[in-house]
């Protein structure tokens, strides 16, 4: 299976055209529905269908450790990104509440965990074992990983994603989890974009004005020893991103290959989406962003992928949550097309020209 599948299908604009000739004979004034109409209609041109279906989602957790949080730039020690997994698998997260509620089919993926799971997870069956290595390196002291590992964790995604397409999901959902990540994603975004660093950083896990400070400086100094080359975007993925933002991007560039809506999650999962979008410009058709972050460098990310989120509930939880509370909006968008009555059905009569 390729990383970067080549090329992506097209929008379908006789889907779309349908779509909307439905919305303009529905039982409502044309157009008064606003962004869902067209949310509706974007879903009809990416699935190839006048009536789309989103339903069951897949929402696919990937999960690593960062090298760079023995810099101390979170407020919590590594060892959390394991017992998170572990509290993925035991249901007790929040996207396991919302995966429980939305009927969806979830995957946690280990592709670089660094520290031993607790007893009884790795054989959990929600729990898919992709560990590509123990977490990236230290960026202040070296590349994050190869770019050969960038791709064994694109590819990793890939085939979480080849897995949910076959299982009959309708649309994909990445979120991560991973102690140190906000501090990858910045400096990721940063590479791509050429901003400074102190618009980009945020309090990630929730640290106070010192660490953060702390924290961008260790960033700045990363980039300045790694010089990471902003028109190589798996070059930089290698030199200061994560294996679970390769993931994520490998995720939705497969699938997309199967015309799956594909909702971005928050800012990392808009990092990963910027670099697949690097990849494969033909990516950003096929992206539904879920819903605006908290962390300052997301609106950044989103400008940069010319990106009008749907929500702004002022999350940074990451997990997928922000793309599984936009969900229902992309469902309620397909139920409209497909159960509300048009005037035909309804024995309504249409406004007329001169009235």
């Amino acid at each position: 299976m390729s990383v970067i599948p080549d090329p992506l299908p097209q929008l379908d604009s006789i889907a779309a055209e349908r779509a909307m000739r439905r919305l303009d004979r529905l039982t409502k004034p044309p157009g008064s529905l606003g962004r869902l109409e067209r949310l509706a209609v974007e879903l009809a041109a990416i699935q190839a269908e006048a009536l789309p279906r989103v339903s069951p989602p897949a929402m696919l957790v990937f999960a690593a450790d960062h090298g760079v949080a023995a810099e101390g730039v979170s407020a919590f020690p590594q060892a959390v990104t394991a017992q998170m997994v572990a509290n993925f698998t035991a249901g007790g997260a929040a996207i396991n509440v919302f995966a429980r509620q939305h009927g969806a089919r979830l995957e946690v993926i280990d592709v670089g965990v660094a520290t031993p799971l607790p007893d009884g997870t790795a054989d959990h069956p929600l729990l898919v074992s992709e560990r590509v290595r123990l977490g990236t390196a230290n960026m202040l002291e070296g590349d994050a990983m190869s770019r050969d590992e960038a791709q064994q964790a694109m590819a990793a995604g890939g085939r979480a994603a080849e897995r949910a397409a076959a299982a009959g999901c309708r649309s994909l959902i990445v979120g991560e989890m991973g102690i140190a990540n906000t501090t990858a994603s910045s400096a990721l975004l940063a590479a791509l974009t050429g901003k400074p660093v102190a618009g980009l950083v945020g309090p990630g896990t929730g640290i106070d004005d010192e660490r953060l400070a702390h924290k961008r400086a260790v960033i700045e100094r990363a980039l300045a020893a790694r010089q990471p080359d902003p028109a190589d975007p798996l070059g930089a993925l290698a030199t200061v991103g994560g294996l679970e933002i390769a993931a994520m991007a490998g995720a939705l560039l497969v699938g997309a290959s199967h015309r799956l809506p594909l909702i971005v999650d928050g800012f990392i999962a808009t990092v990963a989406a910027l670099v697949a979008c690097r990849l494969q410009p033909s990516l950003r058709d096929f992206l539904i962003f879920g819903h605006r972050s908290r962390e300052p460098g997301h609106e950044l990310a989103l400008q940069a992928l010319d990106a009008r989120p749907l929500l702004d509930f002022e999350l940074r939880l990451g997990e997928g949550t922000g793309a599984a509370l936009a969900f229902p909006l992309l469902d309620s968008a397909c139920r409209l097309l497909a159960e509300r009555a048009t005037f035909d059905d309804a024995g309504i009569e249409t406004a007329s020209v001169d009235g």
